[in-house]
């Protein structure tokens, strides 16, 4: 493995947690706020939800069912067959590109390889990519492509490190029926550099009912993942790169890590403008880079830049989901950045490339929202704290929920010696009452406005609130408006 490790690119960081804690965050992501994100690849084929690649083998799981009764079964027809059938045929990512700047997103990722172990890229390393097969097209390379032209910061995820104990239950067979103990087609020799030779993490996810390792110690495994991400930062030059799941392989991982800030030292005067995100919550293990949230959010503003990423339904497009409401959207965005948070959000793209009408109506209503308020989101830092009302976001990753806002609950932001204050519900008495800018906090309110009106409010401030007083003339769009305070 030296040798190998010995190939990534010098610069200003080694491969050490010391060395990589000299992380600064680059300003384009501190200012980003919202990104969004392209999780898509061959498991939206079957348009049957998330880890429908290791569902499959999963003896009664609905994707299982819903496999053997559409394709066939496992043993005969498997996931190998599946990403033939991704044709992308309308995938269009300028035309995307250019949708996701107008909704408001500073920055995009695309997904460049899931648990699924299929490179959506040109791979030098593995052959089972949408190159060689399937779409036939550097799906990566056209993101990145559109992206850039467009001046957009270009990201990737990889889902890959944990692929090789996900993948196990591909080695598996039926326990009843029609074909018991005839093997699926992850056992056959010909397709083991796709399904991987697992055998003994499946053993063990036999044993204990749910995977052991979420990243394998195989060391073999580490060398294909690590050529495979160095790979993908060689020919793509990511701004971003995501893991899913906490830095993999120890110094291998940190390898990578320092691969990617150096190759963006290299293209910007030797200063890293390059971010990587991991899940670890351990702050001697984010401060490498920046904290992501899965399906979560921070209580309070954190002393460190984070970001939450989530999805407006499934992580793959699915046919069974129930969608986030634009509303739910933009109060989670809000929250998120009054806690000095990004959102990176993933729009499910069909198999064919395209969105269906529910998500281009969400990213529409989203647009009009930002095209409003976007002085209060965009480059903006948290205030002394996030917010005052009732209602709060529960820390964690999968805690997400909608929230029953009510009119005394406020999401602060500041800029430019400005505060913004977000009424996260419309006030039938068209009143904002907001406790936190009495006279009594020490700050002296000059002038507010409403964002998206031009004529200042009339306001009053006591010793203990704020009072602002809605124009007559407002219409509530059912969205949370935003006072700027001077």
């Amino acid at each position: 493995m030296e040798e190998y490790l010995k190939t990534i690119q010098q610069g200003p960081f080694s491969p050490t947690w010391e060395s990589l804690r000299q992380f600064k965050c680059p300003q384009w992501f501190l200012d980003a706020k919202f990104g969004i994100w392209a999780h898509w690849g061959p498991q939206s084929v079957p348009m049957y939800g998330d880890w429908y690649a290791r569902n499959i083998y999963i003896e009664g799981q609905p994707q299982y069912y819903y496999h053997w009764r559409k394709y066939g079964h496992p043993s005969k027809i498997g996931y190998k067959d599946i990403v033939q059938m991704w044709k992308a045929e309308k995938f269009n990512p300028e035309e995307l590109i250019n949708l996701y700047i107008k909704t408001g997103a500073k920055y995009f990722v695309a997904q460049a390889v899931h648990h699924d172990n299929f490179d959506n890229w040109n791979s030098r390393y593995h052959r089972w990519n949408a190159v060689n097969m399937g779409p036939k097209k550097d799906i990566v390379g056209m993101w990145a492509k559109a992206a850039r032209e467009r001046g957009l910061p270009f990201g990737v995820s990889e889902h890959l490190a944990a692929s090789f104990s996900w993948f196990a239950p591909s080695k598996g067979c039926d326990s009843k029926g029609p074909y018991k103990s005839v093997p699926y087609d992850g056992n056959d020799p010909a397709y083991e550099d796709f399904y991987h030779p697992n055998r003994d993490e499946y053993e063990l996810e036999k044993r204990h009912g749910k995977i052991v390792n979420w990243y394998s110690q195989n060391t073999q495994w580490h060398i294909k993942w690590f050529l495979r991400i160095k790979d993908l930062i060689d020919q793509y030059e990511p701004d971003f790169l995501y893991s899913d799941g906490g830095v993999p392989f120890g110094e291998i991982g940190l390898s990578i890590i320092a691969h990617l800030y150096n190759t963006s030292a290299k293209n910007y005067g030797g200063v890293n403008q390059a971010v990587y995100t991991q899940k670890d919550t351990n702050p001697d293990v984010y401060k490498i880079g920046v904290l992501d949230i899965e399906r979560g959010a921070a209580e309070d503003i954190l002393p460190h830049p984070w970001q939450t990423d989530t999805c407006v339904g499934g992580w793959f497009y699915d046919v069974r989901a129930v969608y986030k409401t634009p509303e739910q959207v933009i109060e989670m965005l809000i929250d998120i950045v009054s806690k000095g948070g990004n959102l990176l959000l993933n729009i499910p793209q069909k198999p064919d490339g395209t969105l269906d009408d529910e998500c281009l109506y969400i990213l529409d209503e989203i647009a009009k929202w930002m095209k409003v308020n976007a002085e209060a989101i965009y480059a903006t830092r948290p205030w002394i704290r996030y917010g005052e009302g009732p209602t709060k976001a529960q820390g964690g990753a999968f805690q997400e929920k909608k929230l029953e806002w009510t009119k005394d609950d406020f999401r602060f932001t500041q800029k430019d010696g400005k505060i913004f204050a977000f009424q996260m519900k419309y006030p039938e008495d068209n009143r904002a009452i907001i406790k936190s800018l009495g006279l009594s906090s020490g700050i002296s309110v000059k002038e507010v406005k409403l964002l998206g009106f031009e004529d200042k409010l009339e306001f009053e401030q006591l010793n203990n609130a704020l009072i602002i007083k809605l124009p007559e003339k407002y219409c509530s769009t059912g969205y949370p408006h935003c006072f700027c305070i001077k």
